[in-house]
């Protein structure tokens, strides 16, 4: 018995590893592709992509301390690996449930983040540069739609106010050289920022909710494999091939 749970548990830290290099990919992906929309909001949510990150990284060299400790089966070592994979449980509970519950406060924060980007153009270059990345990275403009310029600082400060948007919001470099605006629009991203950009965070929220609590759920396995084998080894039981030295 104590064999077959070996065998398992060598095999869960494969998995484990394996969990591990995953939850890194998605930490470095998450972390690049929301970066720059998750600069706009205006409320706090936890650091998601960073969790997964320094998760994903301890997983991967505890991974290989999981297989060590079952191949040698040693107790201690045993007993703290099962100790980090309650660690990682939490941690991937806690990623899992932070991206649903706040999926909602991000969007909120959003919109307020681009009203505020809107009205602070001319102001505040940083989020400008973002502003100007997501309208054309997500072919979008404005808020709700493309008239949201019409009545921003951006355009009231001109010296003779127009219905012109910012030249990311451009479809064709023709279609926003036209000051105003013709009445059709034409060459301009119509849709709003806000509606495209929720959609994209709370989607990829959601998949980063379903790997961290995939991988909290599979700690429970690994937890209780750990557990079983190391309840199985006498405590005054060491690595095999470390025998007691003889006195002379």
């Amino acid at each position: 018995m104590a064999a077959l749970l070996k065998l398992f548990l060598m095999a869960f830290s494969f998995v484990f590893w394996a969990a591990g290099l995953t939850m890194l990919i998605i930490g470095i992906w998450a972390k690049l592709s929301l970066e720059t929309y998750l600069v706009l909001s205006t409320n706090e949510y936890p650091n998601t992509p960073f969790i997964l990150l320094t998760t994903g990284t301890a997983v991967i060299v505890w991974g290989f301390l999981g297989c060590y400790s079952a191949a040698t089966e040693h107790r201690c070592l045993l007993r703290t690996y099962g100790s980090f994979q309650l660690a990682v449980l939490v941690a991937g509970v806690a990623v899992g449930l932070s991206s649903l519950l706040y999926r909602k406060d991000i969007a909120e924060g959003f919109q307020n983040g681009l009203w505020e980007a809107i009205h602070s153009y001319t102001e505040d270059e940083g989020k400008a540069e973002v502003l100007d990345a997501i309208q054309r990275s997500l072919n979008c403009c404005g808020v709700e739609s493309y008239r949201d310029w019409f009545f921003s600082p951006w355009s009231m400060e001109k010296p003779t106010p127009n219905n012109s948007v910012p030249m990311s919001c451009c479809r064709a470099r023709k279609g926003c050289l036209h000051s105003p605006l013709p009445s059709d629009a034409w060459g301009v991203n119509r849709d709003g920022c806000f509606s495209k950009v929720s959609h994209f965070v709370s989607d990829n929220m959601f998949y980063i909710a379903t790997a961290g609590l995939g991988v909290a759920i599979m700690q429970v396995v690994g937890i209780i494999l750990t557990g079983l084998l190391a309840a199985r080894i006498p405590s005054h039981a060491g690595p095999p091939g470390g025998g007691v030295p003889h006195s002379i």
